[in-house]
Formats: C-alpha cells, structure tokens, sequence
C-alpha cells in the first residue's frame, strides 16, 4: 500500500501524523510512504530523517492526496484537504464530527472512508488513539489555566499553589477519565486545591484510594457541580462521549455565580465543549471573555507540545496503521471490532451511530456498512 502523511495546516498545529520510525517499519512491512515536504518541522523531525527512513519527499500536499491510497494525519481535514480526497481512497485521523457538519458533509461528498482516532476502541472499551492525546491535554490544562489567570490575561492574579500564609487556587475538575485523572494530578501536584467530579462511583474509589487525600472527590450531581463552580479560581472541563457532542454542564448563568476573573478551560472543545459559552480557539489567540469568566478552549492543546505529543500519538497509532496497510482496511476491520468501531465515514455514508444523533443524520452501524 502506498501511505501519504501531509504538513498540518491547522493554525498552530505542529504535530505531524508519521515519525520517522513509523515510516521505517511500514517501508519494512513492504509499504511504500510519501511525505510532504516539511511535514515533521514542527515536531523536530527533518526531512533528511523521512529520507533515511525510506520515505519518498514530495513538494506538496496536493502530491501526497494524489499519490496515496491511505492519508495519515493528526487533525481532521481542512476544507482544502477534504476537497482532495477521491473515493476509494483511505483517511486515518482524528475527526470530531459530532459538532462539525461541514466536515461530515465533505467527507460524505467525497466517498472517502475515514476512520476516526476518537472513536476506535480497545477490548475493554477505552479508547486507545484518545488515551495519549487526552494524557497530555489533561497535564497541559492547570499550566494553561494558571497562565489564564494571571492578572495581565484578564483572570483573577492568583498564584496556583499559592505561598505560605496565602491560600492555594482552588481547582475544580469536571470529568475523572482520562483527561481529569491527569489534570488533576498536575493540578495537585502545583499544590493547587483539588476537587474532582465524575458519576461513576468506582471511578471515584480508585481515584480517592490512587491519589490518598491529595485531592476531594465527589459526585457530580447537578447542585454540587454549580456549588463548585462557584466556589473554583479554575475549572477545567474533562468530559467525553465516545464520537458524541460534549454535554453542556455549565450554564451562561452560572458565569454569574462564579469569582470574577475565573478561569475555564475546556479540554472538551473538539467535541463542541461542556460549558455553555465555549467555543473554540486558537494558540495565537487563545482566550476570551465572558460575563468576566476567562476561558481558554484551544481546540488542539496537544500541538502546543508538538514533538512529545507526535511520539506518543505515533506510539499508540503505528500498529494500527500497520494493520490498515498489512491487510487492507476492511479485513483489518473485521479482525478488529475495536478498529470496527472507529469507521466513521464509507462510501457516502455516515457510519457512526452517535455522530449521526448529534447532527441528525441517518447513520450506519459501521459493521452493516461494510456488508452493505
């Protein structure tokens, strides 16, 4: 199979869908890889690398879409790059549908088949391509929030850990997955006082029994969640349904409530955010305001720290590109119910259930989509 990684084009996106050694092993397993030109820059991967791998440089992006049966990327394509897929051809990348509808309709337009990192599954049903990237968002949204609420980004001038004699930040965490267990690890680890809400009571025992009083958990009830809203110098938003929109736990009017100068950040913003006044950002343009509230909603906080991020996505991603590529994707797919489950787009159909909920689309459950 012929394999194509082009350059990210989303604004500050540095991370890179290949490294040099994914290259090497899929060169190894008999595949052939071309690479844009630059692609691996931002991430600290020269193209002299690539070569040395046994990759094919190519000038341009449009080179790489006309070349390759499989596009490997890291963001969901822009609309240049959706304009560029052909049918038959492959796509493997993080998608987020559920609040994008012009993506979901390019893609259908294209007659692409588009497996989505989001939402492929591994045999205990977590998600291991949103595991590495949710690591990192999570460690990266105290620091990111800290920096939000100093004084010259407009939040309340408190220092996190705070000094002795002066209270630390107080830190609330909606959601203890994967992105909260790591935030609030780094938040408490920045001597931040933590709270950290989930509904899952298991959830809760192993996170009160691994963190051993560095932390208060609770149910996420909706009266305990407003309360700890407004009381919280920062919250971050952590919470996630496989393929769907983020559910909106915090209202406009609870801004109101809140500590001027307060910081959200909302790690849930590639599935349309869990506060009412998200919306996404960037990292040349961050933050925003609301009713005095500074929000932070990058909605690729990865990119921020591009070359550890591009290993450990290529870390996870590797064996399942190799399989795509060994066996072809449909044989991959019915090998892989976990791999199954991240088919998002075939043939002009939408082949995610919880994707076509969100945007009220008549979906496919991807296993059908195939027989069909």
């Amino acid at each position: 199979m012929k394999i194509g990684c082009p350059k990210e084009i989303k604004p500050q996106e540095f991370r890179v869908g290949l490294t040099p050694t994914a290259v090497a092993e899929l060169v190894a397993h008999g595949h052939s890889v071309v690479i844009e030109t630059g692609a691996g820059a931002g991430a600290g991967f020269g193209d002299p690398e690539y070569h040395a791998a046994g990759a094919t440089l190519v000038d341009t992006a449009k080179d790489v879409f006309e070349q390759a049966d499989m596009i490997v990327k890291v963001k969901e394509p822009q609309a240049v790059e959706r304009a560029m897929l052909r049918p038959g051809q492959l796509l493997f990348t993080y998608l987020h549908l559920a609040p994008d509808p012009e993506q979901t309709r390019d893609l259908l337009a294209s007659g692409a088949t588009a497996i989505a990192y989001e939402t492929v599954t591994d045999r205990t049903g977590a998600l291991p391509l949103l595991a590495p990237m949710s690591e990192v968002a999570g460690r990266l949204a105290p620091q990111m929030g800290a920096w939000t609420l100093q004084k010259a980004n407009g939040g309340r001038g408190v220092l996190l850990g705070g000094v002795p004699g002066v209270a630390p930040a107080k830190v609330v965490v909606i959601g203890g997955g994967v992105v909260g267990t790591n935030a609030a690890r780094v938040a408490a680890g920045m001597r931040a006082e933590v709270h950290i809400l989930d509904r899952s009571l298991p959830r809760l025992r192993y996170l009160d029994d691994v963190f051993a009083g560095q932390m208060r958990t609770h149910y996420a009830s909706t009266a305990v969640t407003a309360e700890l809203v407004a009381q919280a110098d920062m919250v971050i938003g952590a919470v996630l349904i496989p393929g769907a929109a983020a559910p909106k736990l915090v209202t406009r009017a609870q801004l109101g409530d809140m500590k001027p100068g307060a910081a959200i950040v909302d790690v849930a913003i590639d599935q349309g955010g869990c506060f009412e006044t998200s919306r996404a950002t960037t990292h040349q343009d961050p933050i925003y305001e609301v009713d005095g509230i500074m929000h932070y909603c990058v909605a690729n906080m990865p990119g921020a720290v591009a070359r550890t991020s591009t290993l450990a996505l290529g870390n996870a991603t590797l064996p399942y590109v190799v399989a795509l590529a060994d066996q072809g994707w449909q044989a991959a797919c019915r090998a892989d119910p976990g791999l199954m489950a991240g088919l998002n787009v075939h043939d002009g159909r939408l082949t995610n259930l919880a994707v076509g909920q969100a945007l009220g689309l008549d979906a496919l459950a991807p296993e059908n989509a195939i027989a069909a």
